[in-house]
């Protein structure tokens, strides 16, 4: 900072510039707590993480895939049990 030969504008900068590093370390006070209570609010929800959720989303297509296969034999063999009667 250049130092000037008038006292109140030397001070007024001095002032200026105390304020700015206050407001500095306010905004990270609030920044932090802000963090804190997002983190905090995100671990209370139970969120699933994305890795557990796709392994979750794999194994429900594979079981629908399988029941679907399941469903079509089990028709195939009660058409074979069962034989559509001709009266």
């Amino acid at each position: 900072m250049a130092q000037t030969d008038n006292p109140f504008l030397d001070g007024m900068a001095r002032i200026f510039t105390d304020a700015a590093g206050a407001a500095k370390s306010v905004r990270d006070e609030i920044d932090t707590f802000v963090r804190q209570r997002l983190e905090r609010m995100v671990a209370d929800m139970d969120f699933v993480p994305r890795e557990e959720f796709e392994a979750v989303k794999a194994m429900a297509a594979k079981a629908r895939t399988e029941n679907d296969a399941l469903a079509v034999r089990i028709a195939a063999l009660e058409a074979k049990l069962n034989p559509p009667s001709t009266t």
